[in-house]
């Protein structure tokens, strides 16, 4: 058991020898590969990203209702902006209905419509 350890513990402690390398990548942090994560296409990216599902879908909820600030709240940002489809995942019609029901409740005073500063 010691044996294991004290053969191990030279492997780890020898400092690696810094490699020199031309072009950009030389700059960038301890990465090989220019310092950017391997996802996208073709690359095995260490995270993977789940595919959005609208929210309403799922739940069946057709017509959104303008009163439930708490649930219209989810889709507005801290500065008071309605947030893209692209980061909440809700389909385009919901999108569409989501906004006009942020407006409604933006105008009769219920969500404000930005921050105070």
């Amino acid at each position: 058991m010691s044996e294991e350890t004290q053969a191990k513990a030279p492997e780890t402690s020898a400092p690696a020898a810094p490699q020199a390398s031309s072009g950009p990548s030389s700059s960038s942090g301890p990465r090989p590969g220019g310092g950017r994560p391997s996802g996208g296409p073709g690359g095995r990216g260490k995270f993977f990203r789940r595919k959005k599902v609208c929210k309403f879908c799922t739940e069946k909820i057709d017509a959104i209702p303008y009163r439930d600030v708490r649930l219209l709240q989810g889709f507005v940002a801290e500065r008071g902006k309605i947030v893209p489809r692209r980061l909440t995942g809700v389909c385009t019609k919901h999108q569409r209905r989501l906004t006009r029901a942020i407006k409604q409740a933006r105008n009769i005073a219920l969500l404000p419509f930005a921050t105070r500063h």
